[in-house]
């Protein structure tokens, strides 16, 4: 067994289990995006101004840096030619309790390991920050998960269906997700979910998409993130309590990390 490493005793079923096994860490993936989407985008919009051809089209496009236009687009508002560029995401490592909100965005495809078909063997759990910085609250917690997961365990062995099973598990169960949504609802999902007022879990899991993104198209996500990023915060009495500057500097920093 490796040193300095915490181990909980769940007599029975687990036996010597290492905590650091026993938590689920975030994962993000971009797995597909439209080709070109700069100027996939810039030929959307300029198709409804124009008497040229598609091929006409293509090749102005093509010959073309469309940076100037397409940050046009975003300044008048002018985005339903950003909902032909779509993007596809691959994330591990969130909770149930993230999930849920995730899906709130309906502009959006979503395929989610599904606690009806898959029959758990092992499982792992998201810890809230807060609690993982106290080393003792973290392996209550974690002991906490383990036991519902054991209830989880011996009902299916008593023959109860995973559906019906699965009622007992927490919502810090990690889960996968699949999620494709156009470069619009993605500009819409960075406004609010990258933002302090946030959750944190969603947060993390949106800015970690948003540096796959900007690097495809750094014209086209720019400016995405929160609301203070392009003018004052939008949140009234609800306002973080950072500074504008700080903010503007983390996305700038953030971007800068893409290059």
């Amino acid at each position: 067994m490796r040193k300095n490493l915490e181990v909980i005793f769940l007599p029975d079923d687990f036996g010597d289990i290492e905590l650091d096994s026993l938590e689920a860490k975030l994962n993000v993936k971009l797995l597909q995006y439209t080709s070109q989407p700069e100027n996939l985008i810039a030929m959307a919009a300029k198709l409804t101004q124009s008497d040229s051809t598609i091929e006409e089209l293509l090749k102005k496009i093509s010959e073309k840096d469309q940076a100037k236009f397409i940050g046009a687009l975003v300044d008048i508002g002018h985005l339903s030619p950003f909902e032909h560029a779509y993007y596809t995401f691959g994330v591990e490592g969130i909770s149930r309790a993230c999930s849920h909100q995730l899906v709130r965005h309906r502009i959006a495809s979503y395929s989610q390991q599904s606690q009806r078909y898959v029959n758990y063997k092992n499982l792992k759990f998201i810890v809230p920050p807060e609690i993982a910085k106290d080393e003792q609250k973290k392996k209550e917690f974690l002991t906490e998960c383990l036991e519902d997961f054991r209830k989880y365990l011996k009902l299916v062995e008593e023959g109860y269906s995973e559906e019906d099973s699965r009622f007992v598990l927490p919502n810090a169960t990690e889960t996968k997700i699949i999620i494709t949504m156009n470069a619009r609802e993605l500009l819409h999902f960075y406004e609010l979910r990258t933002c302090e007022r946030a959750q944190w879990e969603i947060r993390n899991m949106a800015k970690e998409m948003l540096k796959f993104a900007y690097a495809t198209a750094p014209n086209l996500f720019k400016d995405a993130g929160p609301n203070c990023l392009r003018g004052p915060c939008t949140e009234g009495k609800y306002k973080c309590k950072r500074e504008i500057p700080e903010i503007r500097e983390e996305f700038e920093e953030l971007k800068r990390q893409t290059g």
